[in-house]
């Protein structure tokens, strides 16, 4: 898949993979912002799409697949699948999955790894979408991974997908022919929400905040994130905060 140098999904390309698109693959849709967009770029460059939602104790657990339901009935798509690694609360280690681990306040000035890293989650997720394009002959895995992240989330680096594009190819059986695509992976948060409106993807639908279900705390690393996005980009976010005010805090 190609973009300009930015990173910016240019809007002949589109054109071009609308004209294309053809074949099955499978699509990771947390219910995000990030994976939305993936969607739809999916949705432009493929006949055929499958939805992945992963449930791995996470707090906004039914959030999240709600969100994923209503993405996939707006993007018309029949074939979905929702499985769940509850081991990875089991786990812990996160402030995502372990209730005794408070979810951090954004601070734009802290080094190191977040407490809502999840260890190795993209690849329980990779691996999961992998076994399920084999059997239903896929030939591409979407994933909404974001390089932006990578300075907290090591399994968001363009690196970890290289190298997983290789475990594919040695642990899947020879006729078997997957590619990973991470199509917003290079691009700037605020740069998603702007393709976001050109691909009419149904951001209203999305949900990112790790600590609340009904209004988005406004206070987490996602949501000032998220925000940070919008308001770089000149666009309002249409989810609800629990408070307005948090619309400009960032």
């Amino acid at each position: 898949m190609g973009g300009s140098d930015e990173g910016v999904y240019e809007p002949s390309e589109l054109m071009a993979a609308e004209s294309t698109k053809g074949g099955l693959a499978v699509c990771l849709v947390s219910g995000g912002m990030d994976s939305c967009v993936t969607a739809a770029i999916a949705h432009r460059e493929v006949a055929d799409l499958a939805f992945l939602h992963v449930c791995y104790g996470q707090r906004t657990q039914a959030r999240e697949l709600r969100a994923f339901e209503e993405i996939a009935s707006f993007f018309d798509v029949q074939q979905r699948l929702v499985v769940s690694i509850d081991h990875l609360a089991a786990i812990g280690g996160s402030s995502l999955t372990d209730k005794r681990i408070a979810v951090s306040s954004a601070s734009p000035a802290a080094l190191g790894i977040p407490t809502s890293y999840v260890p190795f989650r993209n690849a329980h997720l990779l691996s999961i979408a992998t076994s399920w394009a084999e059997v239903i002959g896929a030939t591409k895995v979407y994933i909404g991974a974001v390089a932006e992240d990578s300075s907290g989330y090591p399994d968001c680096r363009p690196e970890f997908y290289e190298a997983f594009q290789r475990v594919i190819s040695l642990g899947t059986k020879p006729q078997t022919q997957i590619e990973i695509s991470t199509p917003v992976i290079t691009m700037k948060k605020s740069q998603i929400v702007e393709l976001a409106q050109s691909l009419k993807a149904p951001l209203e639908l999305t949900w990112s905040c790790y600590a609340e279900m009904e209004q988005a705390c406004g206070e987490c690393d996602s949501c000032a994130l998220r925000l940070r996005a919008f308001r770089a980009a000149g666009v309002r976010d249409p989810i609800p905060y629990v408070l307005d005010s948090a619309r400009f805090a960032y």
